[in-house]
């Protein structure tokens, strides 16, 4: 058997790589059905569903299950194409997923949770924010306020998790999933890799010991991540760096106490330093007021059910307003260091003639 899939990879070495995206192992039976699984919530913003599929040790000629989890894009503006199994010349090869600004062909697998089968409906990019369909994701609209509600039209309920061959999915890629798979992309990041490596680690995620139901289907982080990044906060705010323009308050940088004065009067500095205290402790109540204000527009919007346009336009809204009170306490830290206490000349010493 080794000596056939030896020379059917030989074979498909031959045909040009434009063929199709992975050459690998050929494979003479299909991977088993998709599991039913739920999705954990995801953990914050940035982080797209990248979702679970089967993999192939040829070690021990089985099968094993990758968990769905949720990965941070590697750039803003970039999806997740998942990889697929396909196949071609008397076996199945896989195909591997990557990360471009369109979504591609995936074999018309229906992995669920937006990825249907012929693009993506869980969410899209809008001025370097991803913003959620909450219909097929789990999403905490009290810390991720990035979401709208559209409903995807899903006519195909099969676990099928193959495309061609026996019994297999008979989608074609269309001319623009062609296109979006020569634009320019990038592979699975590190921590995909490192996830994938440590789910064909574990024996218990073979499809031989599972028979099909793997005991860990899905996790809200890769599994790599999970030790290191366990006790970092889900709902951590995004710290305002380069490139990233906050919307709400949570998201600016905290306000970061100056260094302590030295004027070489101690009664003026610390007359500075608490007037520095009170300006601090008022813009942080500046900034929960605002942020108060539009979580509850947010409730409003999530009880009403409000259209992905209004949303959009009340997210602007509060881009404008986050960015008009940073203005605002950037001029009164300003304000306030040009009366910090400076340093008294020193007298020259008079020494006698």
């Amino acid at each position: 058997m080794r000596i056939i899939r030896l020379l059917l990879s030989l074979l498909i070495l031959a045909i040009p790589a434009a063929s199709f995206a992975q050459i690998g192992v050929s494979i003479a039976v299909g991977p088993p059905a998709l599991p039913v699984y739920e999705q954990p919530i995801c953990p914050g913003d940035g982080y797209l569903w990248t979702p679970g599929y089967w993999a192939y040790d040829d070690s021990v000629s089985d099968y094993y299950w990758i968990p769905g989890t949720w990965v941070q894009a590697p750039e803003a503006g970039f999806l997740w194409t998942p990889g697929y199994w396909g196949w071609r010349g008397g076996g199945f090869f896989f195909n591997d997923g990557y990360w471009g600004e369109r979504v591609g062909f995936y074999g018309g697998i229906n992995y669920g949770f937006g990825y249907w089968g012929g693009g993506y409906g869980g969410g899209r990019w809008d001025h370097g924010h991803f913003f959620y369909n909450r219909s097929v994701n789990n999403i905490d609209v009290v810390n991720i306020h990035n979401v709208y509600n559209e409903r995807i039209e899903n006519n195909s309920e099969t676990r099928v998790s193959y495309n061609g061959g026996k019994g297999g999915i008979e989608a074609r890629p269309t001319s623009e999933q062609e296109a979006a798979a020569r634009q320019r992309h990038i592979p699975a990041v590190a921590a995909q890799t490192e996830h994938a490596q440590a789910a064909r680690d574990n024996p218990e995620q073979r499809a031989s010991v599972n028979h099909g139901t793997p005991p860990v289907a899905s996790t809200a982080r890769p599994e790599s991540d999970n030790g290191r990044e366990a006790a970092k906060p889900a709902d951590k705010p995004a710290e305002n760096t380069p490139g990233r323009t906050a919307v709400h308050p949570k998201e600016l940088a905290p306000i970061e106490h100056p260094a302590p004065t030295n004027s070489g009067n101690a009664k003026a500095d610390r007359k500075y330093e608490k007037q520095q205290d009170k300006l601090i402790a008022s813009q942080n109540q500046e900034r929960e007021k605002l942020q108060q204000k539009q979580d509850s527009e947010h409730t409003q919007l999530s009880q009403h059910k409000a259209s992905d346009a209004r949303t959009q336009q009340v997210e602007q809204k509060h881009q404008q307003q986050t960015q008009q009170l940073s203005q605002k306490h950037a001029a009164q830290q300003q304000a306030m260091q040009s009366h910090q206490p400076q340093p008294r000349p020193q007298r020259e010493e008079q020494h006698p003639r």
